[in-house]
C-alpha cells in the first residue's frame, strides 16, 4: 500500500488483500486489488507499467509484483476467491533442533522424536475432506462470533517433498513432507490445527478415528493443548479465481 502511493493517486490507495496470514506464515502467491484515480488529463496505468514502478519501489522489501490485471468494479480480491491454496512443510530425521538445514530454518516443521506414522496421517486426513462443522479446527479472535464455522475441504493431501540443496545432505536421511490443503476459505488458524493433529497422529498420540470425533465436538477448547503447529512450515501457494 505504501508503494502504490507512490504512483500519486488523487484519492489514497487501500489493498485489499485476498488472505491474511499470521506473523512467521509465507505467501508463495498472494493477490490483492486497488482502485488507482489519477490526476485529471493523465492516462490509466496499463499492465506493464504499474508491475514496473510496483516493484521500483518495492525493491528493498522481501515482496515482487509478478502480475496485474484489469477487472471490473465487482471484483473483490478476497470475496471473489473460488480456492486458497495452502501447504505446511513437515521435516522428520531430526532429534534436535540443530540438526534442521541452516537454510530451512523457518521454512519447515521438525517435530522431534522420530519420523512420523505417514499412513496413519493420510488416513486422518480423509476425514477432513468434505463439508463439516470445524469448530474444534478454528482458533477464537474477534471475528468468532460472526463467522460460520462451516467450511468445505477440497484437498487433503500428504506428499513427499524436497528441500532446499537437499542432493548435498542426503546422507542425513532427513525427509520432506508437504501437507496441503485447499479450500474456498479458512477460519483462523485452522490449517495449522489440522496440521498439528495430523502430525499428533504421526506420533501415536492420537489415532485417525479422534481426527472424526474432534470434529464432532465441535468446540475449540476440546482441541488437544499445544498441538496446534508452528507458523514456520505453512504457506499460501495460491488463489484461484
Amino acid at each position: 500500500q505504501k508503494a502504490a502511493q507512490n504512483l500519486k493517486p488523487v484519492v489514497p490507495i487501500k489493498f485489499h488483500i485476498s488472505s491474511r496470514t499470521d506473523a512467521g506464515v509465507h505467501a508463495l502467491c498472494n493477490s490483492a486489488h486497488l482502485d488507482i484515480h489519477r490526476a485529471p488529463g493523465k492516462p490509466a496505468f496499463n499492465e506493464k507499467q504499474l508491475i514496473h514502478s510496483l516493484n521500483r519501489h518495492l525493491k528493498p522489501e522481501p515482496i515482487r509484483i509478478l502480475n496485474a490485471y484489469r477487472v471490473t468494479n465487482s471484483f473483490h480480491a478476497r470475496f471473489s476467491a473460488l480456492s486458497r491454496t495452502y501447504i505446511y512443510r513437515l521435516l522428520m530425521g531430526c532429534s534436535h533442533y540443530f540438526e534442521i538445514p541452516v537454510f530451512e530454518r523457518d521454512l519447515c516443521w521438525a517435530p522431534l522424536g522420530g519420523y512420523l506414522n505417514v499412513p496413519a496421517m493420510q488416513d486422518a486426513a480423509q476425514f477432513l475432506l468434505g463439508t463439516h462443522d470445524f469448530s474444534t479446527f478454528r482458533s477464537l479472535n474477534s471475528e468468532t462470533p460472526f463467522q460460520s464455522p462451516v467450511r468445505t475441504i477440497l484437498q487433503a493431501d500428504i506428499r513427499p517433498s524436497s528441500g532446499f540443496l537437499s542432493q548435498h545432505y542426503e546422507h542425513r536421511r532427513l525427509e520432506f513432507w508437504e501437507l496441503k490443503f485447499r479450500s474456498r476459505s479458512f477460519l483462523y488458524r485452522q490449517v495449522r490445527r489440522m496440521v498439528g493433529a495430523l502430525v499428533a497422529v504421526g506420533q501415536g498420540k492420537l489415532t485417525p478415528h479422534h481426527i472424526k470425533e474432534l470434529l464432532e465436538i465441535k468446540d475449540s477448547r476440546a482441541f488437544p493443548s499445544n498441538a496446534m503447529a508452528p507458523p514456520s512450515g505453512l504457506f499460501l501457494k495460491s488463489v484461484e479465481y
